[in-house]
């Protein structure tokens, strides 16, 4: 395998594992939205701490509206970083690759030319 090769499969992983990454941040904003809700709907007045909604005395659906807005916070969180991540690998793949093709694109030139140039001298030996 070459080097370039190397470069664009690197490349294409990254860019599967970023699409993986946002998909994990939406997860997290409908998980997060969910939870929100559930709390919501308990049908009390609930605490709020900056956004996020909590109850203090214990209810049937308090617990599983506060796990599911921790989970999806820290999925959005996760997600939106390693998207981050993932995307500059993926930059710096690209920006390798094509370093990789201008250099093999200037020694193709270059070995074209010296085949013209000996072309040249070897017809006028031949004539």
């Amino acid at each position: 395998m070459s080097f370039k090769d190397y470069l664009h499969e690197k490349a294409e992983e990254s860019r599967h594992n970023e699409t993986a990454s946002y998909l994990m941040f939406i997860a997290g904003a409908i998980f997060f939205v969910g939870g929100i809700l559930e709390t919501l709907c308990l049908g009390k007045n609930p605490e709020w701490l900056v956004f996020i909604p909590y109850y203090v005395e214990p209810y049937p659906g308090a617990v599983l509206g506060l796990s599911l807005i921790m989970s999806g916070f820290c999925l959005i969180v996760f997600g939106l970083s390693v998207g981050i991540y993932y995307s500059r690998n993926r930059g710096w793949y690209m920006q390798e690759l094509r370093k990789a093709n201008a250099l093999e694109e200037s020694m193709m030139f270059r070995k074209t030319k010296y085949n013209k140039k000996t072309r040249r001298k070897n017809s006028k030996y031949k004539s």
